[in-house]
């Protein structure tokens, strides 16, 4: 956020707040100016100061006619614009997401330990994740699929994240909000640094009496933020991400009214993440499996909406995801498409058809010159297709 003098305002900068004035004005909502007429009733009603969020300036220049003045024009903000491209982004995102391990690491060790944990460095790391997501969200969105079967709890906690922030980007949430929701992400699972290892890295299904024990992790989390010094969002977050609409989630068994909007994102993106992680005893499922699943909740568990909004906004095919085309090439989805999610572009870099690798190339699907289509999503073993090396080798620097 930026404070400038309202005489520093133009059409096409948001408005978050008036921060000083002589008068009494009270803005009723955050939006864009349009006009100069409204910044004029601005200042004749005494505004001095605004605070202004400069990444969603939209200010379209249009040539001026001497005679006419014209105004520049207001185009309509989109929250998928990308500001760097994808292999501009990716560096600054793998980065991010290396000290993301690196902090849960050093908290889950201070939690061990009896020690209270830091939450600056995770408010700092969320505000990282969040001016990424801003600039190019398929960036992180690829990395969330770059799983290792032994590094679950870490991995997974910082990948709800990520995807809380596009969430909630896509959604529109004022980035204070985004910030206080990735942060609480982030560290929704903490808790279950305090269940027992032969409950948490149990490969079957867990006894009545495990699963007990394990509810208790969303209460340790809550317990863990509360005694470091976060409040808001980010607790009821890490408190009640396993509440469910109908009553029968844990730890409070909350429902309808009662679960906030963030904490019904949230309980979506835990759960489609966990769906499609790879695990040391389960192979990770599709997206569109895991969509179906959560489908099958609504409305019983889920906000049925919401969950409309997460697949709108993660792609039925989301970023990360290996399909074949049908001219038989296989490839990785590096950038989604909103108004069209089955025309992503894809690198490919495979031929299912004569089985071997082939030139990288990236293909956009919506292109009129590409006859191609996207016909399923593949799994990489149906190929013998070693993905963690391509990723090095083809999409990290």
């Amino acid at each position: 956020m930026k404070t400038i003098p309202v005489s520093k305002l133009l059409p096409g900068m948001f408005v978050q707040s008036v921060t000083k004035q002589t008068g009494c004005i009270k803005v009723k909502n955050q939006g864009w100016v349009k006009t100069q007429a409204s910044i004029n009733k601005l200042e004749k009603a005494g505004v001095l100061e605004v605070e202004i969020d400069p990444d969603k300036t939209i200010v379209e220049s249009i040539p001026v006619n001497e005679s006419n003045n014209t105004t520049p024009a207001i185009k309509k903000y989109d929250p998928w614009q990308r500001t760097h491209n994808f292999d501009h982004e990716i560096n600054k995102a793998k980065k991010i997401y290396n000290e993301a391990k690196t902090l849960q690491l050093k908290a889950f060790k201070d939690i061990e330990a009896g020690r209270n944990i830091d939450i600056t460095p995770f408010k700092e790391l969320a505000s990282g994740f969040m001016d990424s997501v801003f600039r190019n969200q398929d960036a992180l969105a690829c990395l969330t699929q770059m799983r290792q079967k032994d590094a679950y709890l870490l991995e997974h906690s910082i990948n709800v994240s990520i995807l809380m922030s596009i969430f909630a980007k896509h959604l529109g949430i004022e980035k204070n909000i985004i910030e206080q929701l990735t942060t609480g992400a982030l560290l929704h699972d903490i808790g279950k640094i305090k269940i027992p290892d032969e409950v948490l890295n149990k490969p079957g299904r867990l006894t009545e009496a495990e699963f007990e024990i394990m509810k208790k992790h969303s209460l340790f989390s809550k317990e863990i933020l509360e005694e470091a010094g976060l409040t808001g969002f980010a607790v009821d977050i890490a408190g009640m991400h396993h509440e469910r609409l109908d009553g029968n989630g844990y730890p409070f068994a909350k429902k309808g009214d009662e679960i906030s909007q963030y904490v019904r994102m949230a309980s979506i993106v835990d759960v489609y993440d966990a769906l499609t992680a790879e695990r040391v005893y389960k192979a990770g499922m599709e997206p569109i499996k895991a969509f179906k699943i959560l489908k099958d909740g609504c409305p019983d568990s889920f906000d049925g909406e919401l969950l409309t909004k997460f697949i709108q906004c993660i792609g039925i095919h989301p970023v990360g995801t290996l399909v074949r085309l049908s001219s038989q090439k296989v490839g990785l989805v590096i950038q989604s498409n909103p108004t069209k999610p089955l025309k992503p572009v894809v690198k490919t870099f495979y031929n299912a058809k004569h089985s071997h690798y082939t030139e990288v190339q990236d293909l956009d699907l919506s292109s009129k010159k590409t006859q191609d289509t996207l016909e399923s999503a593949v799994n990489p073993k149906e190929y013998n297709i070693d993905l963690d090396k391509f990723y090095k080798n083809s999409i990290l620097p």
